[in-house]
């Protein structure tokens, strides 16, 4: 259990460590900014999903190899297809409600960022009842071809959405 605590804290300083060698050609302030509107482009479609529609995530996330997503019904998912599969499977479960990022901390290192936040919101449980959320998350974007996009997501567990 503490390594999965662990992980999103080794997941970030590995990719610091990494990206720490590419130099950015933008101010810190400026790629920060960038980042953070990349953030937010993610919460857009993901609440989008929450409605039924995963097709603003292909826009957000990259569409490499080696991309993660391990979401709040602990699936991991690893390569676009896979994780193109699990944003459709998850709008297909039309969950409703609203998440927006809270606390959000940006770590960058030349063309990779992290960011570590709180997802705090709503959704329906598969009895139709409202659920509060409130999870950790941590993300990681890479910008390619002078766009941030999302590689990696990651967050806690949400007791009515784990699968045995």
């Amino acid at each position: 259990m503490k390594m999965n605590a662990a992980l999103p804290t080794v997941l970030a300083i590995a990719v610091m460590a990494m990206a720490s060698r590419v130099p950015s050609k933008k101010s810190p302030a400026a790629d920060e900014k960038d980042i953070r509107d990349a953030l937010s482009r993610f919460h857009v479609a993901l609440n989008a999903l929450f409605q039924g529609d995963a097709t603003p995530m292909s826009k957000v996330w990259s569409h490499a190899g080696d991309v993660s997503a391990m979401g709040p019904d602990g699936a991991l998912n690893w390569g676009w297809d896979a994780v193109e599969e699990y944003w459709k499977s998850q709008a297909a479960m039309k969950l409703g409600g609203k998440v927006e990022p809270a606390d959000l901390r940006v770590t960058m290192g030349g063309d990779m960022a992290t960011t570590s936040n709180f997802e705090k919101g709503e959704n329906t449980n598969a009895k139709g009842e409202t659920q509060q959320v409130s999870i950790r998350a941590t993300n990681v974007f890479r910008k390619e071809k002078g766009q941030w996009k999302m590689v990696g997501h990651h967050t806690d567990l949400l007791p009515y959405l784990k699968k045995d």
